[in-house]
């Protein structure tokens, strides 16, 4: 990097601490203030801020790598999360406006009662705030102190010093930046740099992009040159099927496929309602919770969407393949985007890239950390220590939390080995918990005793199941296939789960209809509280689910018609461009057609109308 690119990096850094700093002010009201800004966010502000919350530095690198070890198709290891977002936009995210919580865990006592209600709110707070919550921020501090070693910012000013040396620095030094304004503005100073850093971390990925496709000699040449750098490896499929072959057109699974069967199988049955964030929890709670609105909730969720899978997937799958190309033979392939940069990018439009990557970077651990203080602060020291603390004690205390938040993800990446792995083991340890999270919205029947046990189940088989890939283990329970290992995890939490559910009894009567007027669920799971309240669902379920479909077939249509125009794959571009065409005049249709209100107890069909 030359003079002009620190200076460029330099302006970046001092315009995000002075946001912080400015908004801290807005931040230091209430909790409602630090942790949901006074559910006050438009849409638009709320959407581009889910957007930058999955847009980390992290994101690129664990692409170009999935893509250079298992080829495009090793997308739907994210890709098919698609299918849970779209759900989140129709299902949930209304209901999570309506339930006005600061945090997923606070939910749990409304949902249940008593002493079982109040032990898993501790127990989902602990784990989703530390362990879980920490490891994800560990991944995205790896990827940064991989960029940070890429670009030998260390050796450059003069420190020299051995690998593990010069890590630790890089760690502390990226913990530390982001704390001063995350830890000071709370989710204002996320949100209102969310939104610039988005931006600009999408204008450094089609930048990258750009001068890495013309590296190669453009598409064309890049297509052409694939097969011959990867001989035994299918990396242009955007799925693992292959049709015909020796006469037929039965679909069979590809031999130089880049997963395996049974991966792309937990993947598109399994992993999307399995996994911890399938009724639209985490992160993105805090900002439902804290947009204006319920419509506003539901715009939020489909800007995410588009921008989420739609506008940025493509950038990071071209420099991918022509990292593939360039650097055949490199070891680790996550290096190969920051390697691009420093070998193609001139000084200036460098420091512009770097920028853009530290704005993924903040925007992300921002989040994160905001979100782990939100549950050390809202649902372990108000609601066990002290429920009577004055507001600014709470806002202390969570600016507190967000110290020691960071400092355990910045651990977490010290002992971590590449990207890809952790955000496995990410997945691996919140799956088998979702189906009981969907079900608790829907079915009465659903109680405090089997959402702990799915929680605490899922992170404890995930974990043993795993951590010999994260951290060089001797771990005889290991389970080397990632598919299989969805498989057995989602099995054995849902036989758990469900024995506890039935073994211990439904949660009160009192309870489960309060929790029925404050979130208003549709479908045939609470017929009973709806009879005893004379409440109409604010829902119709049914309506919701084909708007569900249509969403999905329209999202994947783009993603994919999108991906084969510019892979010059023009059948597949055009066969996926006409489904989400038809898809989004079925959703008009269906958006644009009136629902008539439920029948309530005792009024016939002449009061209604």
């Amino acid at each position: 990097m030359q003079l002009i690119d620190w200076l460029i990096v330099l302006l970046y850094l001092i315009l995000t601490m002075w946001m912080g700093l400015y908004l801290s002010r807005k931040g230091a009201k209430s909790l409602a203030d630090f942790f949901v800004s006074g559910r006050s966010l438009p849409w638009w502000l709320a959407g581009t801020s889910m957007a930058a919350t999955t847009f980390s530095i992290d994101t690129p690198l664990y692409i170009t790598g999935v893509v250079a070890n298992r080829g495009i198709a090793g997308n739907w290891e994210w890709w098919i999360f698609a299918v849970s977002h779209v759900i989140m936009i129709y299902i949930f995210a209304k209901m999570w406006r309506r339930s006005e919580v600061i945090t997923d865990a606070e939910l749990t006592e409304i949902r249940y009662g008593g002493n079982m209600a109040a032990i898993l709110r501790g127990v989902k707070a602990f784990i989703f705030a530390i362990p879980m919550n920490c490891i994800a921020i560990g991944y995205a501090m790896l990827a940064m102190v991989k960029v940070v070693e890429a670009l030998e910012i260390w050796q450059n000013l003069g420190i020299d010093a051995n690998a593990n040396n010069l890590k630790l620095l890089s760690v502390i030094g990226v913990s530390i930046f982001v704390l001063i304004y995350a830890g000071l503005s709370g989710l204002w100073g996320v949100v209102a740099t969310d939104f610039f850093q988005f931006f600009l971390a999408l204008f450094g990925a089609i930048i990258v992009a750009f001068f890495a496709v013309n590296s190669v000699g453009g598409i064309q040449e890049l297509i052409t040159q694939m097969p011959q750098v990867m001989p035994d490896k299918d990396i242009l499929s955007f799925t693992p099927l292959t049709i015909g072959g020796n006469g037929n057109y039965w679909i069979t699974f590809s031999k130089t496929a880049g997963i395996t069967a049974s991966t792309f199988f937990a993947y598109i049955a399994i992993q999307w309602w399995s996994w911890r964030r399938s009724d639209g929890g985490g992160e993105f709670v805090q900002r439902f919770a804290a947009a204006k609105n319920e419509t506003e909730a539901e715009k939020a969720a489909w800007l995410f969407n588009i921008m989420h899978y739609v506008v940025r997937t493509w950038p990071w799958i071209l420099v991918a393949l022509a990292s593939i190309i360039i650097y055949p033979n490199l070891e680790d392939k996550e290096l190969g985007y920051p390697k691009l940069m420093i070998d193609f990018l001139s000084p200036g439009i460098l420091g512009l890239v770097v920028a853009s990557l530290v704005a993924a970077f903040m925007s992300t651990v921002s989040t994160s950390i905001n979100w782990g203080a939100s549950f050390i602060t809202n649902d372990l020291y108000r609601r066990f220590i002290k429920p009577n603390a004055p507001q600014a004690e709470l806002v202390l205390v969570g600016r507190l939390s967000s110290v020691l938040v960071t400092v355990l993800g910045g651990t977490a990446a010290f002992f971590a080995k590449d990207v890809a792995t952790v955000f496995r083991l990410v997945i691996a340890i919140g799956t088998g918990s979702g189906l009981v999270l969907i079900l608790r919205w829907f079915w009465w029947r659903i109680n405090a005793a089997a959402e702990l046990t799915a929680i605490v189940a899922s992170f404890f088989v995930g974990m043993i199941t795993s951590l010999d890939q994260v951290f060089t283990l001797d771990n005889p329970f290991q389970i080397e296939d990632f598919g299989l290992r969805i498989i057995f995890i989602t099995v054995t939490v849902t036989v758990l789960w469900v024995l506890a559910m039935f073994v211990t009894p439904q949660e009160s009567d009192a309870t489960l209809e309060e929790f029925y007027r404050r979130s208003l669920p549709g479908g045939p799971g609470w017929e009973r509280q709806r009879a005893k309240t004379g409440l109409a669902p604010a829902q119709n379920l049914g309506k919701d689910l084909q708007k569900v479909l249509a969403s999905i077939l329209l999202l994947f249509g783009a993603l994919l018609g999108t991906g084969g125009f510019l892979l010059l794959k023009p059948n597949i571009g055009w066969i996926f461009l006409i489904i989400a065409v038809f898809s989004g005049m079925w959703l008009r249709q269906l958006n644009k057609s009136k629902i008539l209100p439920m029948p309530r107890p005792g009024l016939d069909d002449d009061d209604l109308l």
